[in-house]
């Protein structure tokens, strides 16, 4: 009697083990379970930790709940300015609800997927090339409400949505660099024409201030001279400035016209007596008669 009841308890403690060892699960700290019981969702999704379900009965499903980052393949479209541009982002999204995400859409991850690409080209049709180019952060907030919008009604939540690159047309390329170089050129020569509109300027105060005090013109020549000597140079050159020639002129005092001599005057010289005599013509030379007449 007392041998049946032990192997009663024993097959009772086994059986008990091996439907603990059946009916437990565990669940990760990032994971959420959704039990389905008969191919229905059943209660409430479970905690991380220790679980327990009926087996054979009941079917339990882990949804990742961290932050998934999916790539999204690059684009190919024609912005609103006609330009032919690839494009490429990347999606950050998580699940917010573990029971929607399975029960709402088949593969949340692939609905993700799809859903970016559309929004990627439908907003490469709508936006500029300088956009593009320059307002990504816009873009980036216009592309995360798109994907957003139908994403919250499957347990999804967009995190993040960043344009990665943006491909342009070798063509297109040059053509924005030569213009790049044109708008440099551009500021280079209107700074250089400033430059050069203030150094006159303070070049016609210097001299109406050396004017007023000429004096200041023989300082600035001395203040060359010592600049070029500092060079070690062989040869020296010295340059005259022509107000000190004037002020030289106008220091230099007149002479007077010198005075005739007193005395007789000089007597005429007498003429000069015609060589040359009257002119004679050359004899003839014999020449043929037809010539001579």
């Amino acid at each position: 009697m007392i041998e049946d009841i032990l192997l009663a308890v024993a097959g009772a403690a086994v059986a008990a083990v091996a439907y603990v060892g059946a009916a437990a699960r565990v669940v990760k700290q990032y994971e959420r379970g959704v039990v389905f019981r008969f191919r229905r969702l059943r209660g409430e999704v479970r905690p991380p930790g220790f679980t327990m379900i009926v087996p054979a009965v009941d079917r339990l499903h882990k949804v990742n709940m961290q932050i998934v980052t999916m790539p999204v393949p690059a684009q190919e479209g024609i912005t609103r300015d006609n330009v032919t541009v690839r494009v490429d982002a990347v999606v950050y999204f998580k699940v917010v609800d573990a029971a929607e995400a399975l029960v709402r859409v088949e593969d949340y991850k692939f609905a993700v997927s799809q859903m970016a690409q559309t929004s990627l080209r439908s907003i490469i049709g709508k936006s500029d090339l300088d956009d593009l180019l320059s307002n990504r952060e816009k873009l980036n907030q216009g592309l995360e409400l798109m994907l957003d919008s139908p994403a919250i009604g499957w347990g999804v939540q967009i995190d993040r949505v960043e344009i990665k690159d943006v491909s342009l047309p070798e063509t297109m390329k040059r053509s924005m660099a030569r213009q790049a170089e044109a708008d440099r050129e551009r500021r280079a020569r209107l700074i250089n024409a400033d430059a050069e509109l203030q150094a006159s300027k303070k070049l016609a105060e210097a001299a109406h201030q050396m004017a007023e005090a000429p004096s200041a013109l023989q300082l600035r020549l001395l203040q060359t001279v010592m600049a070029v000597a500092a060079e070690k140079n062989s040869t020296l050159v010295l340059p005259i400035p022509v107000e000190l020639l004037r002020f030289l002129e106008r220091a230099t005092p007149e002479a007077p016209p010198a005075a005739a001599p007193p005395g007789p005057a000089p007597e005429p010289l007498p003429p000069v007596e015609d060589l040359t005599g009257p002119s004679v013509d050359p004899a003839p030379r014999n020449l043929p008669p037809d010539v001579a007449a």
